[in-house]
């Protein structure tokens, strides 16, 4: 992924910046999917794409990874991988991704100290990297709306614990819209756009009707469906 870029430096003072945190996307796999039912899965499915694109339009780097993907969990979900074409998840056993030196390395290399984090399921993939990274000196961001679990209890039981531990909880339209932060910084504007339009719900077909009912702007093209060639199953 390019990191050249001419976006002005945005203040911090506590707030979240393309140039000060890392995202972590951990276990986005068919089988953690299966065992969701706090929340819409399928809401899971489009926050997590909504954030992992927007981590592409402002260069923010990212962290991949999965658990046991050949004898249980299934590859990531390939909505996801599309986005990161060239990032390799790191593969590992242990369910909590901060025993995996690998994982550690690599959130260390980026060098930064904030960790945006989602994942399945909250209780153990998300809540104990983030219990574990806190004590190391890390500032971590729960992307709530891009986590499930197996209930609501241990979902809300989770979050109560990275809460508790230091943990800021957040989701993946706040997320964008921090790095993003003046609509004047033309250079990402449109792409967030995109994202905004594409991915969340009300608020995306809001802005197409401001966009081409009040400022007349042409309607947003997609590209036009092409219905897949039939593959012969034997």
């Amino acid at each position: 992924m390019s990191t050249e870029t001419s976006r002005p430096k945005l203040s911090e003072k506590g707030l979240l910046t393309p140039d000060n945190c890392v995202v972590a996307i951990i276990d986005l796999q068919p089988q953690m999917l299966f065992g969701v039912s706090n929340f819409d899965r399928q809401s899971i499915i489009n926050n997590n794409v909504a954030l992992s694109k927007a981590a592409r339009v402002f260069n923010v780097p990212v962290v991949l990874s999965t658990v046991e993907t050949q004898s249980f969990s299934g590859n990531m979900w390939p909505q996801v991988q599309a986005i990161f074409p060239e990032v390799v998840p790191i593969e590992r056993s242990s369910m909590n991704s901060w025993d995996d030196k690998n994982f550690v390395a690599a959130i260390q290399k980026t060098g930064r100290k904030k960790i945006v984090l989602t994942g399945l399921w909250t209780e153990t993939c998300v809540a104990l990297p983030t219990v574990q990274a806190i004590h190391d000196g890390y500032e971590v961001y729960v992307v709530e709306d891009c986590c499930g679990d197996v209930s609501q209890l241990a979902h809300d039981n989770a979050m109560k614990r990275v809460i508790q531990a230091g943990a800021k909880p957040v989701t993946a339209l706040s997320v964008m819209l921090e790095w993003q932060r003046d609509w004047a910084h033309r250079e990402t504007y449109d792409s967030v756009m995109d994202i905004v339009k594409t991915h969340c719900g009300a608020y995306g077909v809001g802005v197409e009707y401001a966009y081409t009912m009040v400022h007349g702007a042409p309607a947003t093209k997609f590209p036009e469906y092409q219905v897949p060639t039939s593959v012969g199953h034997k």
